[in-house]
């Protein structure tokens, strides 16, 4: 989806993460789910997960949804999560609180994902930097909650890539700025992607274990 997706960059601070950032990579993930075949299989597992494609999906645009609240809110909770309500449509199934019209098809759930960026790459703009929201791997401001979304919006639109059968390979600047952001652990020298799909436990790195569990830093500073 774009030149030289996995190319090292130069050593050195690679940037903040911003609502572009949010907006580039829902704007890649979209594009690249526009090429799955009209017959793709939706209710199929999307990659290595127990989730289905649709399911999938559906986190994808409920987790930029939360972010936008969690950050965005008027007063902000640093020790709470906004308390929406949720359901399951399978018990094996993720958590939502909101869905995607099934009868309405990919086109729904695309420009779901659309709004959903959309809102949180607005929200991050709008919300003063001192700001801070609650999430479970502790406080973070607008930009923490931005290379949040990039990071859900990444990995799970590998996920959907695998499902769908089609490809999604996101650029190496964009990865490494989230990479920066909130993995502070992982190596600096090796492919941002691969790198990225590693520290979430979805591929392997060269001299490392494969992840089984994993987390990213949050906290303002934490990098």
């Amino acid at each position: 989806m774009s030149a030289d997706p996995n190319t090292r960059l130069p050593a050195g601070t690679p940037g903040p993460v911003t609502a572009d950032d949010v907006a580039r990579a829902v704007e890649l993930t979209v594009a690249a789910l526009r090429t799955a075949a009209p017959d793709a299989d939706w209710n199929g597992p999307a990659g290595s997960l127990q989730w289905t494609c649709w399911e999938t999906g559906e986190h994808l645009a409920d987790d930029l949804f939360f972010y936008a609240a969690q950050i965005g809110s008027l007063r902000p909770l640093a020790d709470d999560h906004v308390r929406w309500g949720y359901s399951r449509r399978r018990a094996e199934g993720p958590a939502n609180t909101l869905t995607v019209d099934l009868d309405a098809g990919p086109s729904a759930m695309l420009g779901a994902l659309e709004a959903g960026g959309g809102i949180l790459a607005a929200v991050v703009r709008a919300t003063p930097p001192t700001a801070r929201g609650f999430h479970v791997f502790g406080a973070s401001d607008p930009e923490g909650f931005a290379a949040m979304g990039v990071v859900e919006t990444l990995v799970h639109a590998h996920d959907l890539a695998l499902g769908l059968d089609v490809d999604f390979t996101p650029p190496a600047d964009l990865c490494a700025r989230t990479l920066h952001r909130l993995f502070p652990d992982v190596p600096g020298d090796t492919e941002p992607w691969v790198t990225l799909l590693w520290a979430t436990g979805r591929g392997e790195l060269e001299g490392r274990e494969r992840r089984g569990k994993w987390r990213w830093y949050g906290a303002p500073g934490a990098t």
